[in-house]
């Protein structure tokens, strides 16, 4: 079976088998672990912040700032394709109790000007403006990077309107690879960034927050209420250290072939796809009748994807699909199709 669901499906390399083997751990709820005060520690530096929080999941990340920065009946701003309003099962009115005001962006990034007009005036009947948030890269527009400009712009409206700016950076990794641009300069206009090291890095589990020092102060105090205080996780810190320094620079081969992947699709009759909009390592194509019994027929033939809508099929590529599973993933569906 080729799996292209998603970069979350990736096993742990060998490499990164033998650092968690051999990985120095404590209680890290007593703040005793020292492997997971090293990625803490890598990872703030890496995204120029003063601290970071290692958590088990990019949902719990996206969570605590959420909760950080607002209080209860605060209204957050952002696309309305993201992560935190589609994928997250409510949490941000269950657990921080605020409500979210979604924009209709260009494949998944909004025009500052949208975000501008968003901002509620302050009369006391309206809920409170408090936090916008963007998504870099945009999963359900298709791996799509969040222009640098637009983000900066986005930044002198957010500080002009004292609200806090946060990232969600899950795939912020892959941005960085395709463009050029550091994780540090997407990071800056931010008060807090999450970045997720169990996608196209290849580890596990976990995902790190990182912002100011009385931030993480405050979410590592939420990290507990919500469950997510953990024991001698260093096994798993040590993973995500071995991916940041030893995985990193593979993504550039999943976009390669996502790329492929994309071109490939595009001569089959029964799909429907624009190779030139894929950025990163994700594909999003149309098929002429339901994604579901597509996505059947794929499972049969020993291909897995994911549905993104009544005629959308998600493909992502990761580390554990080769060439040669790409070009077996063409083959079977020019075949079946």
């Amino acid at each position: 079976m080729i799996d292209l669901r998603s970069d979350t499906v990736t096993k742990p390399s060998p490499g990164m088998l033998q650092a968690m083997v051999n990985a120095e751990v404590g209680d890290d709820v007593f703040g005793e672990d020292p492997t997971v005060k090293e990625l803490q520690s890598e990872i703030s530096a890496l995204l120029g912040k003063e601290a970071g929080l290692f958590v088990p999941s990019g949902v719990m990340s996206n969570q605590l700032a959420l909760r950080v920065h607002t209080n209860p009946g605060d209204e957050v701003i952002l696309e309305s394709g993201s992560h935190i309003a589609n994928h997250e099962s409510g949490a941000a009115g269950a657990l921080a109790g605020v409500q979210l005001l979604s924009i209709k962006g260009s494949r998944g990034i909004i025009d500052p000007t949208e975000i501008e007009n968003s901002i509620r005036t302050g009369y006391y009947w309206e809920p409170n403006p408090r936090l916008v948030c963007i998504e870099n890269t945009h999963n359900q527009a298709g791996g799509v990077i969040y222009p640098l400009d637009t983000i900066l712009e986005t930044n002198e409206i957010v500080r002009e309107r004292d609200l806090a700016f946060h990232l969600d950076g899950a795939r912020l990794w892959n941005a960085s690879i395709a463009t050029g641009v550091s994780e540090a300069q997407y990071a800056a206009p931010f008060d807090s960034i999450s970045v997720c090291l169990s996608k196209g890095l290849g580890a596990p589990i976990g995902s790190v927050l990182v912002g100011s020092s009385d931030f993480i102060a405050q979410a590592h105090r939420f990290r507990k209420m919500y469950g997510g205080g953990m024991r001698q996780v260093g096994i798993l810190a040590a993973a995500g250290l071995f991916a940041l320094r030893n995985q990193k620079d593979d993504l550039a081969n999943d976009h390669a072939r996502a790329k492929i992947l994309a071109e490939g699709l595009s001569a089959i009759a029964a799909f429907s796809v624009d190779p030139t909009r894929v950025e990163t390592n994700i594909v999003m194509f149309d098929v002429q009748d339901d994604s579901i019994s597509a996505l059947e027929k794929m499972k049969a033939a020993g291909v897995l994807m994911v549905p993104f809508g009544p005629k959308t099929i998600r493909a992502t590529t990761h580390r554990d699909v080769d060439d040669a599973s790409i070009d077996e993933v063409l083959r079977i569906l020019n075949r079946i199709f």
